[in-house]
């Protein structure tokens, strides 16, 4: 693992219960051990229901984050789950923008917490992270450095570049406002106020325990709502967790790409590491991307997102 100047990182919990309290230990004591400091750790063990806490006790976790002072240099979600979508009508959206906007945060996580970033961006102008979380990256058996560097990058770097290999055809430079995360989570969003109106963007999806016919169904939705016509094109990344069967006869995931081609006349971008997988990239919600691909790889430059300051001790709350 790179090191990295210590920093206090903030625990939030507004989505499922942390089924796996073994595994959120193992996920502060490593970021311990790296010279961090980690607040609000009784978020970890909060169980409602199916739920990390109540309705309230969730809604708290969000809002105070306008009222810490000091702010922490990042706010982590322990985990996914389910429960950001009972919250957005009472975020306090003008809070937020104005104390996150008075310095540089990075507020990090993926799957459920989707919602509340796209809410973030489309309310308050805020710019997230999609990335890893406690529980499930940090906790893992196995740490995954591409995923640690991937992360520290992300927050840390005013310009980045990613490639990776991929099987779409020649792509000159598209530019355009980097967006997205959980497919499920954003096609929820459609139609409410908390779907953020990209225009000309570079739209990254990814999700799990979804078959390819529940994807395109998601896709078809975002495109008859006309989603994906502001778009300039999709980067699509982890996609696992389903069982075909012989009732697909084929149907599978490079169908639905090719027909979400056909239908939107946009480039869709495969092979991103980024997702529910242990390997995954971090991605800024809101940033700049300048997308490209020439002979299988694909280039993806970021730049324009709050990035952390660097060398400094880390602030105490």
């Amino acid at each position: 693992m790179n090191p990295q100047p210590p920093r206090t990182i903030h625990l939030i919990a507004p989505s499922g219960y942390c089924h796996n309290q073994p595994a959120a230990a193992l996920g502060i004591q490593r970021l311990q051990q790296a010279g961090h400091q980690v607040n609000n750790q009784h978020a970890v063990s909060r169980r409602f229901q199916r739920f990390a806490g109540s309705d309230a006790e969730r809604l708290q976790d969000i809002n105070a984050l306008a009222r810490l002072s000091p702010l922490p240099d990042i706010i982590l979600a322990v985990r996914g789950g389910y429960g950001v979508t009972r919250l957005l009508e009472q975020v306090d959206y003008n809070g937020l923008r104005q104390a996150l906007s008075a310095q540089p945060v990075a507020l990090c996580g993926h799957s459920d917490l989707t919602a509340l970033q796209l809410a973030l961006l489309a309310k308050s102008e805020l710019i997230t992270f999609s990335g890893p979380m406690l529980s499930g990256n940090f906790g893992a058996p196995e740490l995954s450095d591409f995923t640690w560097r991937h992360f520290w990058q992300a927050i840390t770097s005013p310009v980045f570049k990613l490639a990776w290999q991929t099987g779409t055809p020649a792509l000159p430079l598209l530019e355009g406002t980097l967006w997205g995360g959980n497919l499920a989570m954003i096609m929820t969003l459609a139609g409410t106020p908390w779907l953020p109106q990209i225009a000309d963007g570079i739209l990254v999806i990814e999700d799990i325990n979804e078959h390819p016919f529940r994807v395109e169904r998601m896709l078809l939705q975002l495109h008859q709502c006309g989603v994906l016509a502001r778009q300039r094109a999709i980067i699509v990344g982890s996609f696992s967790g389903f069982n075909a069967t012989d009732y697909d006869n084929g149907f599978s995931f490079a169908t639905v790409w090719q027909h979400i081609r056909e239908v939107t006349g946009l480039p869709i971008v495969d092979g991103l590491d980024f997702g529910h997988e242990q390997k995954t990239v971090t991605l800024p919600l809101g940033a700049r991307g300048a997308l490209s691909v020439a002979h299988g790889q694909a280039s993806l430059r970021i730049s324009g997102h709050p990035v952390l300051r660097q060398g400094e001790a880390p602030s105490t709350i």
